[in-house]
């Protein structure tokens, strides 16, 4: 029956071609789009449109929608979706473009009637009971396969199947499913079948979170046209769960709950972060924890805190090295024996994945008669064996009838056979014959089509739907919605992700009468005030401090081009610019942004152009911003949105700025380029400092960031003023050590605050004091100290620490510098005698930051020395 059409617009209503008089242009290309009488029983259907020619009744309210948009907004809401996706999707870890398909949604959701969402989650549901049941037995006592209703061969040649998990005595404690998703298709016929079923991890959550924010912002007018169930209730009941399926703690403390990732390099990060946040839950990675008299902890800055229960990300072979795959870095050594031991529960239980075989799909309907007494009520596409010879010969009969798979591994996409050319149809056949207990084959099936923005207005693109389940202790919790993947051409429908397809919202409209379900009252202890760092773990305290010290010498080095940039502009440099040149030179070559070589030659046009290809692709440049965005996205699920958005849209401008400045032989134009890159750099930095600042709790993350930026700020300050006193025939003549005291004043950005103070007149001392001493310049080495030391002190919790003294004795160190230096005859002899001191303060700020790393990252006790005291302690050296 068709349901109620739009009322016509200014632009033409919505309509499928064919089916009304006037075509709109937002329905170009849909012609013998939809299910017509006399079609075969293969074509694909239409989610919108009946095979009648009318609109299904539950499209009715979106399509007026879309009409009083018209193509080209809808088309213009598309690009601003993407925009969105790629600065705060997955791709957006990293400047310049990761290996990573992008993530995009299409501003057309896909509608799901409540009644058809129902039943779907119903069968489901019974669908999660018996893998749930079948894991039990496998795991278990195995009754499955001595009564000959599972092969052997679907079983121990399973790669899924881990031995260490089995409990041969009885079931396994608690259930080994708590969170479950499949993959399914609407055959021809308007059935749903299901694809594959996913146990070990079910992704795309984050996905439909971010989906329906995303369409929320962006296309407004089509989310408030139909009133729709909420994500909110299964999130709610899925932490509620994971607090319940805690053991009980001796000491009555709330239970732990942490997400295990393989981190920044996993395709799906960005997934986790999302989670962990929804969920609040720590995010982990195997580093980050330890075993220890069976418990499972995680190692932060106060000590080990128990963890209770481990939501895993990781593939189940990787989980205990000493159980499973010997791959570093995913898994905790003696994990399963604390499993084992009910000190930690893990879901979903790393065996999990073994009902993802493929092959289990041909078992299923006589399995769920012989564990549930019933029926399944959600079938899946038809599944055969090719160990079973009834099987073989029916395949044989007739080879391009289905898709071929892997029977035990559901991460092989499948084989079309008719695809294929005669020769590998041929190969692949015998394959099969040699050994075909390792192939299932499943029926082929087109999948149904759906409406989706394109060039042309909507156009039809099949569809696949992937619904997500969990267990609340009682029973099985849908989510309301669902995540959908459509494809550019048809699809066979592994359930694999595409990557060239896109995602689509899944809406369920709300009725009335529907039942809102949310978590269980849930009784926990009163929650203790805390105040402080410790919960911080040692690895994501480092990856802050390390990002606070590339952001600094990202920003040192910007100020270094600056500076370098506007004295090689000049066509005929002064002497007192050449000298500065020099000095610049050598700065440029600690920073690693020119060679010693080249750097001899500064000046000449081969440097300055030798200087701009240093600032393009692969150069320093390009490699600190790569280092910032890697640190950047590591610490993703710690930072603010607003931060994180600052880092990755300011690392994008300035890659592409500074991959802008021209190489060709016009090198007044590529050095205002640089110049104006390098001013960018600034900005940026001011930015994230100030973010860093307001949007950030005073500890923890910020208080490393900082840390980190203090230690390279000192570190980059003495380096560059000892470089810059290096002006050959000072000692003897005052006036020649005048271009470095004016370079050190403008790379630490304090000219306007010397003039202030002294006008004109320019002498080491005042200079080294407002560089060296004073506590109040921002821009200066004993401000950076000093600030290092105060949170040494709060890290500490309490003074006196080594790493405190430490700090405490280099500012008195600067101090006795510039007091020798007032104290001259000749101010700028004694200032350029400094340099053996300004050498050993910038090796003693390195052995500062080495002791953080030993307290608080390596957690590793304080190095000693036995040799002499170095030339820095030292304060009557010349």
């Amino acid at each position: 029956m068709a349901g109620p059409r739009p009322p016509p617009r200014p632009g033409g209503a919505i309509t499928c071609g064919g089916c009304v008089r006037r075509p709109s242009p937002l329905a170009a290309g849909r012609r013998s789009w939809h299910h017509r009488p006399g079609m075969t029983d293969s074509a694909p259907l239409d989610e919108m449109v009946d095979g009648a020619g009318g609109f299904r009744p539950h499209w009715g309210g979106l399509l007026g929608a879309l009409s009083s948009l018209g193509r080209g907004e809808l088309a213009e809401r598309a690009g601003l979706l993407d925009q969105h996706f790629i600065e705060e999707g997955a791709t957006s870890l990293l400047p310049g473009g990761a290996n990573i398909p992008a993530w995009r949604c299409d501003p057309v959701p896909l509608i799901l009637p409540p009644g058809e969402f129902d039943a779907l989650a119903a069968g489901l549901a019974q669908r999660a009971d018996l893998l749930e049941a079948v894991l039990q037995d496998v795991y278990g006592p195995q009754h499955l396969l001595a009564e000959g209703l599972l092969p052997p061969a679907l079983v121990y040649a399973n790669p899924a199947f881990l031995r260490s998990c089995r409990e041969a005595a009885g079931h396994r404690r608690g259930p080994l499913l708590h969170l479950y998703s499949a993959d399914l298709l609407r055959a021809p016929d308007g059935q749903w079948r299901v694809l594959s079923d996913r146990t070990a991890g079910a992704t795309g959550l984050a996905h439909v979170l971010e989906n329906r924010r995303a369409l929320s912002r962006y296309v407004p007018e089509l989310v408030r046209a139909r009133e729709l169930r909420r994500h909110g209730p299964f999130f709610d009941i899925w932490q509620d769960s994971l607090q319940r399926l805690a053991p009980p703690a001796a000491d009555g403390r709330n239970p732990g709950v942490a997400m295990l990732t393989a981190g920044h390099s996993s395709p799906h990060w960005y997934e986790h972060v999302v989670l962990s946040r929804r969920l609040s839950c720590a995010l982990v990675e195997g580093g980050d924890l330890t075993v220890r008299d069976g418990a499972l902890y995680l190692k932060t800055l106060r000590g080990l805190q128990p963890v209770d229960v481990l939501l895993r990300r990781v593939d189940g072979r990787q989980m205990d090295p000493l159980e499973g795959d010997q791959s570093p870095g995913h898994g905790v050594a003696g994990l399963l024996d604390a499993v084992r031991s009910g000190t930690v529960r893990i879901v979903n239980d790393p065996g999990a994945g073994f009902a993802e075989a493929p092959a289990l799909a041909a078992f299923l309907p006589a399995l769920a008669q012989r564990l549930l007494g019933e029926p399944l009520r959600l079938a899946g596409a038809r599944t055969l064996w090719l160990g079973d010879p009834a099987a073989r010969a029916i395949v044989g009969a007739d080879l391009d009838r289905w898709m071929v798979r892997r029977a035990v591994d559901g991460t092989v996409r499948s084989i079309t056979a008719a695809a294929l050319p005669d020769a590998a149809r041929a190969e692949l056949a015998q394959r099969i014959l040699a050994a075909p207990e390792e192939y299932a084959v499943s029926a082929r099936m087109p999948a149904s089509v759906a409406p989706c923005s394109g060039p042309r207005g909507l156009e039809p693109r099949p569809v696949i739907l992937r619904l997500f389940l969990v267990h609340d202790g009682r029973g099985w919790q849908a989510l309301q919605g669902g995540l959908a993947r459509a494809f550019p051409a048809p699809d066979p429908g592994t359930g694999a992700r595409p990557a060239m397809g896109f995602s689509k919202d899944v809406w369920v409209p709300f009725e009335d009468m529907a039942e809102v379900q949310g978590p269980q009252q849930l009784s926990i202890p009163s929650l203790p005030i805390r105040r402080g760092t410790g919960d911080l773990p040692s690895r994501v305290a480092d990856n802050f401090f390390w990002l606070g010290r590339y952001l600094e010498r990202l920003e040192s080095a910007a100020r270094l081009l600056r500076a370098s940039a506007a004295r090689l502009a000049t066509t005929s440099p002064s002497p007192r610019e050449l000298a500065e040149l020099k000095s610049l030179a050598a700065c440029l070559v600690r920073a690693g942004l020119l060679d010693a070589e080249t750097a001899r030659e500064i000046g000449t046009i081969p440097v300055t152009r030798a200087l701009l290809r240093a600032v393009r692709e692969r150069g320093r440049i390009q490699s600190l911003l790569n280092q910032v965005a890697r640190l950047a996205g590591l610490l993703r699920d710690r930072l603010t949105g607003e931060m994180h958005l600052a880092l990755n849209r300011g690392l994008r401008q300035l890659a592409e700025e500074f991959d802008a400045v021209p190489l060709g032989r016009d090198e007044a134009h590529g050095l205002e380029a640089l110049g104006h890159a390098s001013a960018g750099v600034l900005g940026f930095a001011a930015t994230v400092a100030g973010l860093a600042a307001e949007n950030m709790v005073r500890g923890g993350g910020r208080l490393f960031l900082d840390l980190g930026r203090r230690v390279e700020r000192a570190q980059a300050i003495v380096a560059e003023l000892t470089r810059a006193l290096e002006q050959p025939g000072a000692a003897s003549q005052p006036a020649k050590l005048e271009p470095g005291l004016r370079l050190a004043l403008e790379l630490r950005d304090s000219v306007i605050t010397y003039r202030s103070r002294y006008l004109t007149v320019l002498q080491a001392a005042p200079v080294l004091d407002l560089v060296l001493a004073d506590e109040g310049n921002p821009r200066g080495l004993a401000f950076q100290l000093a600030a290092a030391r105060d949170m040494l002190v709060d890290l500490e919790g309490k003074p006196g620490s080594p790493l405190e003294q430490m700090a405490e004795s280099l500012i008195e160190e600067a101090g006795a510098m510039v007091r020798q230096v007032a104290e001259a005859p000749s101010q700028a002899e004694a200032a350029v005698r400094l340099r053996p001191r300004l050498v050993a303060m910038e090796d003693a700020v390195a052995t500062l930051s080495d002791g953080i790393t030993r307290r608080w990252f390596a957690l590793l006790p304080a190095s000693h020395s036995l040799g002499p005291a170095p030339a820095i302690w030292l304060r009557g050296a010349a």
